[in-house]
């Protein structure tokens, strides 16, 4: 489940303590009001527990490339992979990054006001004021020179990248970047995922953000192919100083 961190987001929000830790092959990088450690490691191997035996009873888990249907009882990040990767029309552990960072971010909460959770560019966040992510887009000329601001809301929401040119994460497509608002850490992931493998040139951009918009729970759309970037929804862009 191990997923590559090479576009990480650095953004240290002021007030907010930063620590990373590994649990397998998870790791998350985290800000929290307080150090967290101990309760996360505790979240991502009950999470990984729950992912893993399922696997082992249900193989076509980890590898199927569509959606599953199940009949039977599953445990709640189970089924909210499962109908992520319905709505996205992926296969479920396309949106295991998300999930994971949406269940540790949401146990750290009974502890912590504010969390921002990042697991290999997928971002669950309960933040009090404007923070700005940037964007790590491999070779484009964009990279790291486009932000995303994001303000403050009621509801913890995600923020979640996919690229098909860098890090080791399985992807059809070619896009630099494809970033995905939601409510949903596990949706945003599994769309990322989705319009990352559409994407193979610049051209592809304008479908990629019609099926992506069409999409429920989805609230903002980035794609970024070389020169080009797509835009939908309900986000922010700002241009980034040359060192953020």
């Amino acid at each position: 489940m191990f997923k590559d961190r090479t576009y990480r987001t650095k953004a240290k929000k002021k007030g907010l303590v930063s620590f990373n830790i590994t649990a397998k092959e998870t790791n998350l990088y985290i800000q929290a009001d307080l150090d967290l450690s101990k309760e996360a490691i505790k979240s991502v191997l009950e999470s990984r527990g729950y992912i893993e035996s399922y696997i082992a009873h249900h193989p076509e888990f980890l590898t199927s490339m569509t959606p599953l249907n199940i009949n039977h009882p599953a445990p709640p990040i189970i089924l909210d992979m499962i109908n992520a990767s319905k709505k996205a029309n992926v296969g479920p552990m396309a949106a295991v990054a998300g999930a994971i960072a949406e269940y540790t971010g949401n146990s750290l909460l009974k502890k912590s006001k504010q969390v921002i959770v990042e697991n290999g560019g997928d971002i669950f966040m309960k933040i009090h004021n404007k923070t700005v992510f940037s964007i790590f887009a491999g070779s484009s000329p964009l990279n790291m020179k486009i932000g995303v601001r994001v303000t403050k809301k009621d509801i913890p929401f995600a923020l979640c990248t996919s690229s098909g040119t860098i890090g080791h994460s399985k992807s059809f497509g070619k896009a630099d970047a494809v970033t995905i608002v939601s409510n949903s850490c596990a949706l945003a992931d599994a769309t990322a995922t989705l319009l990352g493998n559409i994407v193979k040139k610049e051209s592809d951009i304008k479908n990629a953000l019609h099926l992506g918009k069409n999409i429920s729970d989805i609230q903002g759309i980035i794609i970024i192919k070389k020169k080009k970037i797509g835009l939908w929804g309900d986000l922010e862009l700002v241009k980034l100083p040359p060192k953020l």
